[in-house]
């Protein structure tokens, strides 16, 4: 029986916040070693005698560490999936994974192939759904079991535990499972995962080897652009919305620059229930102008992106989004003078970060005995310990970087303020300070749109 396993991670929006939704600004996103599992079997292990008359076949989508499971009927002429009981634990991002996944095969298969997918649809489709912890809060469960709030106490709870743990006893009632989320950009993950695993098993693309063979300048990703042109298509019509889709570009390709895609690349999705069929639609999405850019980019050597949990269970990034460009329209004076300094910031830090690795890779010994110093001490002692030229460019490299993160945190707060949002919490804010001022640390910010987040 054939099963697929595929895995896509979560992401860090280190610059780019709020400018990244338009073109041609760009975002430096940093993939996670938080992951989403989605593996896909056939429910049945052989057809059943009668099955080629059959005009339906049947799908379970399972969440484990949730105690969700739904199950569907999905017409294999209009590829419509239909609830085969009332649920509330609908997951439109993976329907939506699911139709358009399915109509992919279609449009790219020829006759032949047609039969055979036609045949393997037929025995119906699992789909189970894990994740890492990482992406949502575990603090209850860690407080119950009398440990300390650390990444050593969340390491020992057992991967994939159960979510359904974050309920509360009120009234004698149990409540629906608390799902806090930490912002690491759970339903892209989820929506890739489940799109890699589908595509690949339905023999759409095979990504065995994908990740291996991609080169420095990101050529040779045929199978990936599959993945990421579908994977887009479902988790913006799943939203509502045509967002930036830096998210899914991260779970797809890894750590990038990023600048979004023209949303008309997606017109014919956003009307598909308008008469054409399905994998019509998702042809032209395939052959469409897929014009986002992305360049390889990676932290400079020997430096970790480690990412905190404030406790307060996420923010909504629509409604911060929706504020900001509320704000643009109220006072489009100020709003533009804002962005040109936070663009100018993000480009300052990208440089800075840029020139770092190229001081690694020409001047590795300068470079690692500088961060080594610099490691151990705060950052108004790391000048003292460079004592030659050399050394004094790398540690400049380091101060600039710190220079352009305090910048961005500047206008990000003061774009808050003037839109009503709290981008940087007062409460972010102090935890950034201290942060900054420990030993070993570059720089401390809020990701992405800010508020709660991780």
């Amino acid at each position: 029986m054939a099963v697929v396993v595929a895995s896509a991670p979560g992401k860090v929006l280190m610059t780019g916040g709020y400018l990244i939704l338009e073109r041609p600004n760009a975002g430096l996103v940093l993939s996670t070693n938080a992951r989403f599992y989605a593996i896909v079997k056939p429910l049945y292990d052989e057809l059943k005698p009668d099955s080629w008359a059959w005009a339906w076949t049947d799908v379970k989508l399972t969440s484990p560490q949730m105690s969700r499971e739904t199950t569907y009927k999905m017409s294999l002429k209009h590829l419509l999936l239909q609830c085969t009981a009332s649920s509330d634990s609908r997951n439109p991002f993976v329907e939506y994974a699911l139709q358009y996944s399915v109509a992919a095969a279609y449009a790219n298969f020829d006759s032949d192939k047609k039969n055979v997918l036609h045949k393997l649809l037929l025995k119906g489709i699992v789909d189970a759904l894990l994740l890492l912890l990482d992406f949502y809060s575990y603090r209850k469960q860690i407080e119950a079991l009398g440990l300390p709030l650390s990444p050593e106490s969340l390491a020992k709870l057992t991967p994939f535990t159960s979510i359904t743990l974050n309920t509360e006893e009120l009234n004698g009632e149990t409540s629906k499972p608390e799902v806090a989320k930490t912002g690491l950009g759970s339903s892209a993950a989820m929506t890739t995962a489940v799109v890699a695993a589908l595509l690949n098993y339905l023999g759409v693309v095979n990504l065995s080897s994908s990740s291996e063979d991609q080169d420095q300048d990101m050529t040779g990703t045929a199978d990936l652009d599959v993945v990421h042109a579908i994977a887009q298509t479902a988790h913006c019509i799943a939203q509502g919305k045509v967002g930036s889709g830096f998210d899914i570009s991260s779970a797809v390709y890894g750590s990038q620059r990023y600048v979004r895609f023209s949303p008309e690349v997606l017109s014919s999705a956003q009307v598909a229930y308008e008469g054409k069929p399905l994998d019509e639609v998702i042809s032209e999405v395939l052959k469409g102008k897929w014009d986002h850019e992305r360049t390889i980019f990676s932290l400079p050597p020997m430096m970790t992106l480690l990412l905190g949990e404030p406790g307060s269970g996420g923010s909504s990034t629509p409604s911060m989004v929706g504020a900001v460009r509320k704000w643009q329209k109220s006072d489009p004076r100020r709003s533009k003078e804002t962005w040109i300094h936070l663009s100018n910031a993000n480009s300052a830090l990208e440089e800075q970060l840029n020139l770092l690795r190229k001081l690694a890779a020409e001047h590795t010994d300068a470079y690692q005995c500088v961060i080594n110093s610099c490691s151990i001490r705060k950052s108004e002692e790391w000048m003292e310990q460079a004592t030659e030229p050399r050394q004094v460019e790398i540690v400049k490299a380091l101060l600039g970087s710190r220079g352009s993160m305090l910048e961005i945190r500047k206008h990000m707060r003061l774009m808050g303020e003037a839109a009503g949002i709290p981008i940087e919490p007062v409460s972010q804010t102090q935890l950034l300070d201290a942060t900054m001022k420990t030993e070993g640390v570059l720089l401390a910010g809020v990701p992405g749109a800010g508020g709660f987040d991780a």
